[in-house]
């Protein structure tokens, strides 16, 4: 089998990547600089340097395969993230429907059952409605919620401020949140097995936590058992964002996004749709590797 992973050598991408490898199959990476994949292509994997912006190069390293793995990989100062995020899409969809490729394993999010309100995760809505309109092609859409390594972000908060937190709070066992290394699980036993047909969608999660909680183990971890969760006003958290340094149109993303998460709204149709079984990853797992980064 031939399989095309974008992603690059990314926390999901590569160990999907190296899982596909081992299993005796083809695999062709995706990737923006030949010299951040050395560790895939070392072990075998073949590079394709390219942008996924660029709908004719997307064509050629499609071509011929049997699989593809989409994702949209971040953007560092859009315009207009929402209507960017949608065009890869359709890249990827212009690209899969001349490739001859019949399964798609596509990393969407929670949330993208919106059409709007959900910051960029709308624009993964517009990404998996591009997809569902190929013909004669399996597709699977996992929603991943929240990721454990966004919390990352607050370790400067900590260490400056003394508090954690965002626009958002929510209540026990009401916050899914996800680990890359059991999404890249999922996806590798999606691709390997390619027993998913039509337009299918599935939830998963590591954990499902409350803000507070997560307050509370990282405080614990880091040696701060006192940390809490503080709950900012929109304004707070925009202003905020756009002083550490992010550009104006992502910060309001963001806050959007936030906001959803904060009424519910993005996580309804993970909850009406709730995995069978977590992952592996818990939050106490999490701590620990806070700690070091935060130690470090």
């Amino acid at each position: 089998m031939k399989y095309v992973i974008t992603g690059g050598a990314g926390n999901i991408s590569l160990p999907l990547s190296l899982a596909l490898l081992r299993a005796g199959h083809q695999v062709t990476v995706i990737g923006r600089n030949a010299a951040h994949l050395t560790t895939l292509t070392n072990a075998g994997v073949t590079a394709a340097i390219g942008s996924v912006t660029d709908a004719g190069f997307l064509a050629t390293a499609f071509a011929g395969a049997d699989a593809v793995y989409t994702m949209v990989p971040p953007m560092h100062n859009p315009t207009n993230w929402k209507a960017e995020i949608a065009a890869v899409g359709k890249n990827y969809a212009d690209a899969i429907r001349t490739s001859g490729a019949r399964y798609v394993v596509n990393l969407s999010s929670v949330g993208a059952h919106l059409p709007d309100g959900v910051g960029p995760v709308s624009g993964l809505y517009a990404v998996e409605q591009h997809l569902n309109a190929l013909d004669n092609v399996n597709i699977l859409h996992l929603r991943p919620p929240y990721f454990f390594n966004n919390l990352l972000a607050n370790v400067g908060m900590i260490k400056n401020m003394g508090i954690i937190g965002s626009s958002f709070a929510i209540g026990e066992s009401k916050f899914p949140i996800v680990s890359p290394a059991d999404i890249a699980e999922v996806a590798a036993e999606a691709l390997l097995a390619l027993d998913f047909t039509g337009r299918s969608v599935r939830y998963l999660a590591s954990d499902e936590v409350s803000t507070d909680r997560i307050a509370s183990e990282l405080g614990k971890a880091i040696g701060k058992p006192e940390l809490q969760w503080t709950l900012f006003t929109n304004e707070q958290a925009l202003g905020g964002m756009i002083q550490a340094g992010l550009p104006e149109e992502v910060a309001k993303n963001y806050a959007e996004m936030n906001q959803s998460l904060h009424n519910g709204s993005m996580t309804e149709d993970y909850f009406a749709n709730r995995p069978a079984a977590l992952g592996k990853v818990k939050l106490e797992d999490f701590a620990q590797t806070f700690a070091k980064v935060y130690h470090s």
